[in-house]
């Protein structure tokens, strides 16, 4: 049985172990020390940093390292797309395939009546520019965030060069949201701030960042976690409401929190951050509701009337069995329900209570995998939560690894199923597989996370110094007062002690 020194109290300095040999809880977490694949790739700028090595000094803090990086990939992954921005989005439909440089952005600047000045929500979109689509299926906030860069698009002397214009608008606000996603991330594990560079390199973030407006909700839900990590849960759900209004996902943190607090007796915290994320959400959404309510409503009627689409375990059963699967949605309910009983077992039956970010990661890649329709920018959506969760270098780069092949997979197949009789691309069978490669990496960096919750002393982030949730907020090193299982001892120092010795805890055991 393994042993950590107990978490640190962020208001307290840290102490001395009777040894003498505590880890210096004032001083960042460095990756190099703790990660074999982050100390093999430090080679590359110098090797490991040593023990003499300045943390935070001068002009590149942690902070503004990881948003360079970030910004740097983000530019790679524009550059990525500039095949499609000069002529493959406008040359006929396999060309943006082949290239792999799809964006729904420029097709729905004149898709859903932007080009034509109609206003989301209010006005009727014609059949003639929208395929059938009636009104904006996307969210309020996203719409508005839409409807912003399409004011912003002006100086084109074409159509073309204003959906040009349009997707490179929208790139730079989106560069800002991938700002201030990596700030956020660098910021919640107050002495792990380097974590965030899993979401600075990530591949997949380079390569779906412009493909859709995700990062909007992304940003904003990294920013209500940062907020609730520092105590401040009503505009931690404030920002997860608004995080909502942009997209459905984020509304899932809130069973996490529910089912935390609830084994931490933190009712009032839950509570101010439910309120905080109804509240804001109905301002955003009351308004458009009353005044356009069929407009308003597309995209709760469009989420419920899609069919089985592209990248989901229900795609590739439709396609093995020829079963159309006309109650996905029935199937995808009692899957999400079911995963859903199986995460709060896990919270409340779990030796030590798990991390708010494990629980996140664990509902939001559930509703990806039982979801009808994954689309490749979805991946936005895990990446943060997913450095949060389990910062372990390989175990990221493998399902990164898994997510790229379905990148490239998904375009290869819609260039196959777009050429016509030269069948030029990815077939059935292949993107089936890759697929199943998605599927089963996520799948993977799950196991991963419920192993750490079930084995803390496995979890990167409690055994760095005896940490219990740095991102946890009102829950970091409360005591637990409801489980549906054996409780461990409670990692909490005790400050009426006069004693320099810190406590220990016993990851896995009993409390006697």
């Amino acid at each position: 049985m393994t042993s950590a020194p107990t978490a640190r109290n962020s208001s307290e300095p840290s102490r001395p172990a009777a040894g003498g040999d505590s880890p210096d809880t004032s001083s960042p977490v460095r990756p190099t020390d703790q990660d074999e694949v982050a100390a093999a790739a430090s080679e590359v700028v110098g090797g490991r940093a040593g023990r003499r090595a300045l943390h935070g000094s001068g002009w590149w803090t942690p902070v503004r390292a990881v948003v360079a990086v970030a910004l740097g990939m983000f530019a790679l992954g524009m550059l990525q797309k500039v095949p499609c921005l000069d002529d493959a989005w406008f040359s006929g439909q396999t060309a943006q395939y082949v290239h792999a440089c799809y964006s729904d952005i420029p097709h729905l600047y004149t898709g859903r009546g932007f080009a034509d000045g109609l206003l989301p929500y209010f006005d009727h979109l014609p059949d003639r520019i929208s395929g059938g689509m009636e009104y904006l299926e996307y969210p309020v906030l996203t719409g508005a965030f839409m409807q912003i860069a399409a004011m912003l698009t002006i100086g084109g002397d074409s159509l073309r060069q204003d959906q040009q214009l349009y997707w490179v608008v929208n790139s730079v606000m989106l560069m800002v949201c991938t700002a201030v996603l990596v700030v956020c991330a660098v910021r919640t594990h107050r002495n792990r701030p380097w974590d965030a560079m899993l979401v600075a390199l990530a591949p997949a973030l380079a390569l779906t960042a412009t493909i859709n407006w995700d990062l909007l909700a992304v940003a904003m839900t990294a920013a209500g976690m940062l907020l609730w990590s520092r105590s401040r849960p009503l505009a931690a759900g404030v920002l997860i409401g608004l995080a909502t209004a942009a997209k459905l996902y984020p509304v899932l943190l809130l069973g996490p929190l529910l089912v935390l607090c609830w084994r931490a007796g933190r009712w009032g915290a839950f509570f101010r951050a439910a309120g905080g994320a109804a509240l804001s959400w109905l301002v955003v959404n009351v308004p458009v509701m009353v005044l356009a309510p069929d407009g308003w409503a597309k995209f709760y009627t469009f989420s419920q009337e899609r069919p089985v689409d592209f990248g989901s375990l229900w795609l590739v059963i439709q396609q093995r069995t020829g079963n159309p699967l006309g109650d996905a949605n029935v199937y995808a309910i009692i899957l999400m329900v079911l995963g859903c009983a199986g995460i709060a077992a896990l919270a409340l039956c779990a030796p030590r209570r798990p991390r708010f970010a494990q629980l996140a990661f664990l509902v939001v890649a559930l509703f990806i995998l039982t979801n009808k329709v994954y689309s490749p920018q979805y991946v936005l959506w895990l990446i943060p939560l997913a450095a949060l969760a389990r910062p372990k270098w390989r175990d990221f780069l493998i399902w990164q690894g898994c997510e790229v092949l379905y990148f490239v997979g998904i375009w290869m197949y819609l260039a196959y199923t777009g050429s016509g009789d030269k069948r030029q691309g990815l077939p059935e069978d292949g993107y089936q597989l890759v697929i199943l490669a998605h599927l089963l990496g996520t799948l993977f960096l799950c196991l991963m996370v419920v192993r750490d919750a079930l084995r803390p002393e496995h979890d990167p982030v409690r055994r760095d110094d005896g940490s219990d949730d740095p991102g946890g907020g009102v829950l970091d090193e409360a005591p637990d007062v409801f489980t549906l299982g054996a409780r461990t001892a409670t990692p909490k120092l005790q400050r009426s002690t006069p004693q320099p010795a810190r406590n220990v805890v016993r990851w896995g055991t009993a409390r006697e």
